[in-house]
């Protein structure tokens, strides 16, 4: 569904993503593991469009988006929950979502575009009891809920997320996670940045280790969690490794 090839991009003379190659399925969620400032959150910024593409290839269903602005690659299917959630504070939980969905226009779109703020609120129950609640006043857990609910109003094909679980406490982490596997489950695409790089490829199909800008390393989530590099170095379980 989404493919980006050998992309490069960064911030003024420097690149920080140097010719990166990810590919995701529909009903696939993909993990990027990596030290802080080995170019993750830079290349979820490049595929959403929010940086721009030096070199390289971002297209999803064949469809060459990279040099499609950010708003018009949000209308293609590809949608980003960035770090630090950018939400408006100010706004209740109802406009956040219904600004989610600002692209979407006409009769039939409007019916879809309810069934999704219900898909939402059945997804995370708590946001229809603050529907009137300004986004500002939620919890550090409810915002991040908000956020990914936002960005389900715009019909994503494939959703970026970016580090999720920053901050938040582990019983509302593994509330977020579960509801990530059922749109997983339902056919949604995904790219992950996770602080915690166990947890993501345990909730992962596939992963790649990026190291200095580039994919060192990549293949089934499950054979990562066994590797026993990717164990020393970036799960923190040396006695764990085999032997």
């Amino acid at each position: 569904m989404l493919s980006v090839q050998g992309l490069v991009a960064g911030y003024s003379a420097a690149a920080v993503v140097d010719g990166i190659s990810v590919a995701v399925s529909a009903g696939e969620m993909v993990t990027l593991v990596g030290a802080n400032g080995a170019g993750k959150s830079t290349l979820l910024k490049a595929i959403a469009g929010a940086i721009p593409v030096r070199a390289g290839l971002v297209s999803i269903d064949g469809e060459d988006v990279t040099n499609v602005p950010a708003h018009r690659r949000v209308g293609k299917g590809i949608v980003l929950v960035p770090e630090g959630r950018m939400l408006f504070a100010g706004m209740s939980v109802d406009e956040n979502l219904t600004l989610g969905a600002h692209l979407r226009t006409g009769p039939a779109a409007r019916r879809a575009v309810a069934e999704d703020r219900e898909r939402v609120f059945g997804l995370f129950p708590v946001l229809a009891e603050r529907r009137r609640q300004a986004a500002g006043t939620l919890s550090g857990g409810e915002q991040q809920m908000l956020a990914i609910g936002r960005a389900m109003m715009s019909a994503p094909r494939v959703l970026l997320l970016d580090e999720p679980s920053l901050g938040l406490a582990p019983k509302v982490i593994g509330e977020i996670f579960s509801a990530l596997d059922v749109l997983r489950d339902s056919g949604l695409g995904m790219v992950l940045v996770e602080q915690d790089a166990r947890l993501a490829l345990r909730h992962a199909c596939r992963g790649y280790v990026v190291r200095t800008g580039r994919v060192a390393l990549e293949g089934p989530a499950e054979e990562l969690l066994d590797n026993d590099d990717v164990r020393l170095i970036y799960l923190g379980a040396w006695h764990e490794t085999k032997g």
